[in-house]
């Protein structure tokens, strides 16, 4: 059975008519409103590992600082939805706990950051576009609120196709902005820096397969899932956490992440260019 809901179909047909005008990010969140309450909406622009594009944001100044400016800074490269765009998942609907590795909700990336947004759940659209660029259409709850519902993530894959191809036929050229947000050298910098310090974050001291390890334990998986990402034995894994947590003089995964913080933020040791 198809949505039968009118307000649906009236809002729909303003975001059609919006199509390649400023106004069609916000008449896109009005009509998935009329489908599902949700509190926040935002939607990223993503080409491999450069600084994510903010195309639309329901936030107010505040709430913008942590969602969209500190994500920007470097959060971003441990976010869910972010790996799931440079790893090329299919463009559909998914809840970010699908899209997450399996301990990353005892991550010190959630732990620090994410739990500072004050998000109870969080789900997207994930849309393929030219040139490699993927837009996520985030919708999310926040505080006590509960999660989505099955029945409210059905309603929803139910007009997936429609969000979809809009939103592909809207942002279609979106590759060009992501050249012309260059033009400020020192931004360029960052982005190249912000790349560099993930790949090689640690590599002064650790050997390429500790950086492996390093960058799956940031992003939430645990030794098994490690082992199996790798093709290795878990408690190889855990004799590498063991050794990169002595060459960096650290403790805890906390500390960890306190350092890659710390190394994106650090602007003195420039990248060499790729």
């Amino acid at each position: 059975m198809g949505i039968q809901n009118r307000e649906w179909h009236e809002k729909i047909a303003k975001v059609v008519s919006a199509q390649r005008t400023p106004d069609f990010a916000p008449h896109l969140v009005a009509a998935l409103g009329s489908l599902v309450e949700f509190d926040f909406s935002v939607m990223f622009a993503y080409r491999g590992d450069e600084r994510p594009l903010d195309l639309f944001d329901n936030f107010g100044a505040t709430r913008r600082e942590v969602f969209v400016s500190i994500y920007q800074e470097g959060p971003y490269l441990l976010d869910p939805f972010f790996q799931a765009c440079r790893d090329k998942v299919p463009a559909s609907l998914y809840r970010i706990r699908d899209l997450a590795p399996d301990r990353f909700y005892q991550s010190e990336y959630f732990r620090s950051y994410y739990v500072s947004t004050g998000l109870s759940e969080e789900i997207g659209f994930v849309v393929a576009l030219p040139a490699e660029v993927r837009v996520v259409i985030s919708l999310m709850r926040a505080g006590n609120r509960q999660v989505f519902s099955e029945r409210e993530m059905n309603r929803l894959r139910e007009i997936a196709p429609f969000v979809l191809a809009a939103a592909e036929y809207h942002w279609e050229s979106l590759s060009g902005r992501f050249s012309s947000s260059k033009i400020d050298p020192e931004h360029e910098i960052l982005e190249r820096y912000l790349d560099y310090a993930f790949r090689n974050f640690g590599r002064s001291v650790l050997t390429p397969r500790e950086c492996e390890v390093v960058s799956l334990v940031l992003r939430g998986h645990s030794s098994d899932s490690i082992a199996k990402v790798l093709n290795i034995a878990p408690g190889t894994v855990k004799i590498h956490r063991r050794n990169i947590y002595a060459k960096l003089g650290i403790s805890s995964q906390a500390k960890l992440f306190s350092l890659f913080i710390s190394a994106l933020s650090n602007r003195v040791d420039q990248p060499r260019t790729r």
